[in-house]
């Protein structure tokens, strides 16, 4: 029986723009791609100017020595104006993530760290976390109810894309 990754081993370091080679060739990779969009949409380096969105670099000592396995960003929801999870109270955190090395998949990453991504904003405050898979993307929705999250709507459209809206609630 394989064993899960243990989520209180991640290492969630800032992304730095000596990340951003890794992240275009992540987000040029077609599990990526295929939910996240082609990879010159919301680039990495736009989104690394912006003051109100946090980015990570993820790793597990389980993947190797200080090896990067993927990335995570969040955000307050109230920040953008019509944003699908503003109903949710102050204080609150939008997540989005990827798991950038398809090595990686499907063996307990993706719910193990959004898991300690959640611990980690929960103990810094936040109320509550929303994440918002599109609704084709099965795995993912299943690795968040793992990692402690609900079904809140069933499928939207937003902004960004149709979704279904999960919640993980302290």
């Amino acid at each position: 029986m394989r064993q899960m990754p243990d989520p209180f081993l991640y290492d969630f370091r800032p992304v730095t723009s000596d990340d951003l080679p890794l992240l275009r060739s992540w987000r040029a990779r077609p599990h990526v791609v295929e939910y996240w969009g082609p990879p010159e949409v919301g680039d990495a380096e736009e989104s690394l100017a912006d003051p109100r969105i946090a980015m990570w670099i993820v790793s597990h000592p389980s993947a190797g020595p200080s090896r990067p396995i993927a990335y995570a960003q969040d955000y307050s929801p109230h920040d953008w104006e019509g944003h699908h999870f503003a109903y949710l109270p102050a204080g609150s955190r939008g997540i989005d993530q990827y798991i950038g090395e398809p090595d990686l998949i499907g063996i307990g990453h993706g719910s193990a760290f959004v898991q300690a991504h959640c611990a980690r904003l929960f103990s810094g405050g936040a109320r509550a976390v929303g994440t918002d898979p599109h609704p084709r993307n099965l795995r993912a929705r299943r690795a968040y109810e793992k990692a402690g999250f609900t079904e809140a709507s069933g499928p939207v459209d937003t902004l960004w894309g149709r979704a279904i809206l999960m919640e993980n609630r302290r």
